[in-house]
């Protein structure tokens, strides 16, 4: 998997001061994305052990609040099973942090309820790994920029824990 941008101290992509994490490949083309660069899987560097180091120290002092997942697109196949054992270091190492996650793909789609190539090996478990995951393509013709944390209308702030535990989708209130 490559990556497009790690953005430290970012306070646009989650609720308080965060590290970013922009994958890179996207099949969905959404029109206007506002990362169109990171459609290409072969964008930006290879993620490595590196990588993934420098970001586990990003976080790691306490007013950092968590982890966020960009795209690209971290739900397609490829980046799965890239970032199912590094969210699970992170989980491991910042327990009482959170990640969020930006996608495209509707929830229904990862978890296989609507079929899709979302829904793989790796999904459930990731999902699982996940506290906040902002579903939906951008659709242009709904975008709002009045919005928190997602660009159109369409697009829903999900809680998964509570999601996965209740079996209904449960709209994340900040």
């Amino acid at each position: 998997m490559n990556y497009g941008e790690i953005k430290k101290c970012d306070i646009a992509n989650g609720e308080g001061v965060r590290t970013s994490l922009f994958v890179s490949g996207c099949r969905h083309h959404c029109k206007n994305c506002f990362n169109e660069a990171t459609w290409d899987f072969g964008f930006g560097k290879p993620f490595t052990e590196e990588t993934m180091t420098e970001i586990l120290d990003s976080c790691k002092d306490e007013w950092i609040n968590g982890l966020s997942i960009l795209g690209g697109e971290p739900f397609e196949p490829e980046n799965q099973k890239v970032l199912l054992p590094f969210l699970i270091m992170f989980k491991e190492k910042y327990p009482d942090k959170n990640i969020w996650c930006y996608t495209g793909f509707l929830y229904e789609e990862i978890i296989g309820k609507i079929d899709s190539r979302a829904n793989t090996a790796y999904s459930s478990e990731l999902l699982s790994l996940i506290d906040i995951l902002v579903d939906g393509r951008f659709v242009e013709e709904k975008k709002d920029i009045t919005l928190k944390f997602r660009g159109s209308s369409n697009q829903r702030v999900i809680d998964v824990k509570k999601t996965i535990e209740s079996g209904n989708i449960t709209i994340y209130l900040d």
